[in-house]
């Protein structure tokens, strides 16, 4: 990360603050007139979010090149995908999930569902971690070859 860019750190920033919105506000972790909570965030879901819109927004990063944007791989784009999930379902609010609810119902939601959720965003922060290690050992051990012109 030392030799990006300044295109690459914007595009890591502006990732970041996208995967923080995208994230929040449907969680309501962001108050907004269209989404609500019944239950309080608890503490540990706000550095949650936080870590996992970080190695969202480096993530994508690694994607900008200087001339034209990279492909994502659809190995990468699995495990980005899973741990956004993840993330997603552990940081919203147990009793708002329609899929949670429709599976363990508002009692099984609080007894079940929400102990779980703190794992589910370790689980979620673990794999984005490994996805953006993978794409940077990636990216110093081989040289993307300068295009024809």
């Amino acid at each position: 990360m030392r030799n990006w860019t300044s295109r690459r750190w914007l595009a890591a920033a502006a990732a970041t603050l996208g995967a923080y919105v995208l994230l929040a506000i449907p969680t309501a972790m962001i108050p907004n007139p269209v989404f609500g909570r019944d239950i309080e965030a608890p503490a540990w879901s706000y550095p949650a979010l936080a870590i996992t819109a970080l190695l969202s927004g480096l993530l994508l990063a690694t994607y900008v090149r200087d001339g034209e944007p990279e492909e994502l791989a659809s190995e990468d784009a699995k495990r980005f995908t899973v741990g956004g999930l993840l993330a997603f379902f552990a940081i919203g609010c147990p009793t708002c999930n329609k899929l949670v609810l429709i599976a363990l119902g508002t009692s099984g939601a609080i007894t079940w569902f929400e102990p779980v959720q703190p794992f589910l965003a370790v689980g979620g922060i673990a794999i984005l971690g490994y996805a953006l290690r993978r794409r940077l050992q990636t990216a110093a051990s081989c040289e993307v070859p300068a295009a024809r012109t």
